[in-house]
């Protein structure tokens, strides 16, 4: 993988939800980086990130792959803090920013007859571009999606598009299934084979009990540098010689027989 700082203008930047925006970069150059390129920002698989650098911010922000299609990158982002606070407020289309890219490891596309993919708010993203290419396979990925309201929500109508099945779930029963999306798996989507899944800790392990299917877990966590350097993403496992891997560079996607909580 040859890891690069990109150079990139912003093509668009639009709400989708409440505190939740879409950014749509194009590649203009390469700012340093050496080794093979495989087309624009080192075309990112399913399940990998970027890092973004946020103007007069010292630490860039890390956000998931949403889609990567025509050379364009796909992000979405919600206001958690002051870094994405500043970026909803201060990003404009035709502005340019710095993207190192590709960075960790991301989803194996696994042969499966029943594959269920599990998002839940902002753990939603990467499920789209891994629905694109598992539907690209031949496979007809089957989508549960969860958030806390139903003004929270976005990308359902992009999964439909797709000509997937899709349900949702919200904890106060606005839209779809009262609760968490676990009670869809649990009804709905109990006979699924194969389970991908991205989101908070507390619903990742809520899945993996519910010992459904074997599958992979790409884990969300605060970074530091992104890169694997400061250990603070570090996540404990099974069968690892340092006892814990960092979600930044081995992660963030874990497999099933691998994961501890």
């Amino acid at each position: 993988m040859a890891l690069k700082d990109y150079q990139a203008r912003v093509m668009s930047h639009r709400k989708i939800a409440h505190l939740t925006y879409e950014l749509v970069l194009e590649e203009t150059g390469i700012i340093r980086g050496k080794g093979e390129d495989k087309g624009p920002f080192g075309a990112p698989s399913p399940g990998q990130f970027v890092n973004l650098v946020v103007p007069d911010f010292y630490l860039r922000r890390p956000f998931s792959v949403a889609d990567y299609s025509d050379g364009k990158l796909v992000l979405i982002y919600k206001i958690l803090g002051q870094g994405t606070k500043a970026m909803a407020n201060r990003l404009e289309e035709g502005q340019t920013l710095s993207v190192l890219s590709p960075l960790g490891n991301g989803f194996s596309l696994v042969d499966a007859e029943k594959p269920l993919l599990i998002g839940g708010g902002v753990g939603v993203p990467p499920m789209y571009s891994l629905a694109k290419a598992l539907k690209a396979k031949g496979q007809a990925p089957r989508i549960a999606m969860g958030f806390k309201t139903a003004d929270e929500g976005f990308y359902e109508a992009a999964f439909r598009d797709l000509g997937l099945e899709v349900q949702v779930a919200t904890e106060d029963g606005s839209k779809g299934t009262k609760g968490f999306v676990t009670q869809i798996l649990e009804e709905a989507y109990k006979d699924g084979d194969y389970v991908y899944c991205c989101g908070p800790m507390p619903m990742l392990e809520a899945i993996y009990k519910l010992d459904l299917a074997d599958g992979q877990y790409s884990f969300e966590e605060r970074m530091g540098c992104g890169m694997g350097a400061c250990m603070g993403c570090s996540h404990k496992v099974k069968n690892y010689p340092l006892g814990s891997k960092r979600i930044c560079k081995e992660g963030p996607v874990f497999r099933t027989e691998e994961i501890l909580w």
